[in-house]
């Protein structure tokens, strides 16, 4: 891996001159343009790659998640006093281990299971669908319900990647349905400000209002926040940062790693390819993450998309 010193440190706090505009704290997703670009990019870089089969499996299936997004669209139903009372507290308005989710994410995961059946699957897939096909309302939701509470076994990771993506829709949806004016970020930056769920990938922006910025994208519900670059994620340190990539690569992808707490977390620069996307470039770079976990870092949070059960290694 080649190495780069970390980008200057400093927290924006304001204008710096005329025509300077501090960035967009928190910006709430459009559920079909998240899915469909993710889609697009999966299936732009799954031709050669080492994983084709795989990425392009993954294009598939979000291709269903856009199709429910923009069918059925189910959303949690939540009022303004809650909206208020969670954020007058600092805590996310669509906690994901505490919500109570309505039944419509169950019809979600059925019509995503209809989209993603109408083309060859291996047999695993096939196992996976047809067992959530036999499971009642109750086992469903305890295979969610261990999934957002971190305590899914290793024989429910098949069944739960298409519970995580009917999730991902749900949660997607309800954010968006979100007003942004009343949100905060909460004081764990790290987390997402609408379901505390933790990021999946770091952008840093070419355009925009404030070119440069670093925007955190959720891992569940899409949302994405400003967060400070230069500082890590998971534990707040600024001094032991640094950027590392694959040699010899475009540096579209770089792992930030920290030697304070030894994680690291992606961040994927606009400048090198404006077509890149969090979620899809996120799974498209797993040498990178296999290279510095080799150098001894944990990743700050998995690609729920990359299911593992309790017992088993995450890369």
């Amino acid at each position: 891996m080649k190495q780069a010193g970390a980008p200057p440190t400093g927290k924006w706090t304001g204008p710096a001159h005329a025509g300077v505009k501090a960035p967009e704290p928190i910006q709430l997703p459009d559920p079909v343009q998240r899915f469909t670009a993710a889609a697009q990019r999966l299936e732009q870089l799954a031709p050669g790659h080492p994983l084709q089969a795989w990425l392009h499996f993954i294009a598939r299936l979000t291709r269903a998640q856009c199709a429910v997004a923009a069918s059925l669209a189910p959303a949690a139903t939540l009022n303004a006093a809650t909206v208020s009372q969670s954020v007058d507290a600092r805590l996310p308005p669509l906690a994901a281990d505490g919500l109570r989710r309505e039944a419509s994410w169950r019809e979600g995961l059925t019509l995503l299971l209809d989209h993603i059946e109408r083309g060859e699957l291996p047999p695993a897939a096939l196992d996976a669908i047809h067992q959530l096909r036999r499971s009642d309302d109750v086992a469903l939701e305890r295979l969610a319900d261990h999934f957002l509470r971190d305590g899914l076994a290793a024989t429910e990771a098949g069944p739960a990647v298409y519970v995580v993506a009917a999730l991902q829709v749900y949660f997607t949806c309800s954010a968006a349905r979100l007003n942004v004016e009343n949100l905060r970020l909460l004081e764990e930056r790290g987390l997402c400000p609408c379901c505390g769920s933790p990021s999946v990938a770091g952008v840093i922006t070419a355009s925009g209002l404030t070119p440069g910025t670093r925007y955190l994208y959720c891992s569940l519900c899409s949302t994405a926040w400003n967060h400070v670059r230069a500082v890590c994620i998971t534990c707040g340190g600024t001094r032991q940062l640094l950027l590392q990539g694959i040699e010899g690569d475009a540096g579209v992808v770089k792992a930030e790693t920290c030697d304070e707490c030894h994680t690291y977390t992606k961040l994927l620069y606009q400048l090198q390819d404006t077509q890149v996307d969090p979620y899809a470039d996120d799974l498209a770079s797993l040498g990178l993450d296999l290279l510095v976990a080799d150098a001894g870092y944990a990743r700050h949070a998995p690609n729920p998309l990359l299911l593992v059960g309790e017992g088993d290694a995450v890369a």
